[in-house]
């Protein structure tokens, strides 16, 4: 669940009560980053950090060991149907990078703007969830869109360096 709302602090504890395993916030609207990332951790959700376009990944480093997954904004955040922002790959490798150098566990996840175009280059820089919204639902054939972009995931997971 990506809360993009100004005070995630007060409403995750109740997307955690109604069910949420997953919980992500702006780093840019958290007083305490880490505090509300534990808080999240302490109520059964996995905690997520979202990266915007403009915020560089090294905000982030104080926080790699705690959380769970970091979501690349790779649109700026609050409407569907933009175009893919390919600085958001480099952010992508830079934290892959990161991941690997610190022996860290969490997730890359990148939302915005993925397309069967894209999806590969996504993958192969180290995505390992991918949101693709716009380019699946605004078709005329949802179902075949998102077979064909699973499919140039896997194969780009099947060759990622």
């Amino acid at each position: 669940l990506h809360l993009m709302l100004m005070d995630p602090d007060r409403y995750a504890p109740v997307f955690i009560e109604a069910g949420a395993d997953q919980i992500s916030v702006h780093q840019e609207v958290c007083l305490h980053l880490d505090r509300t990332l534990r808080m999240i951790q302490s109520g059964g959700a996995q905690a997520g950090v979202v990266l915007n376009p403009s915020t560089p990944v090294s905000t982030l480093d104080e926080v790699l060991d705690v959380v769970d997954y970091v979501l690349i904004m790779s649109v700026n955040p609050g409407f569907g149907g933009q175009q893919f922002i390919p600085n958001a790959l480099r952010k992508v490798r830079a934290l892959e990078r990161k991941r690997r150098e610190l022996g860290l566990q969490f997730a890359i996840e990148i939302d915005g703007g993925i397309s069967l175009e894209n999806v590969a280059d996504a993958v192969r820089a180290g995505c390992d969830w991918i949101v693709a919204g716009s380019s699946i639902f605004h078709t005329d054939d949802p179902a075949d869109t998102f077979v064909r972009i699973e499919q140039a995931a896997r194969e780009a997971t099947s060759i990622k360096v």
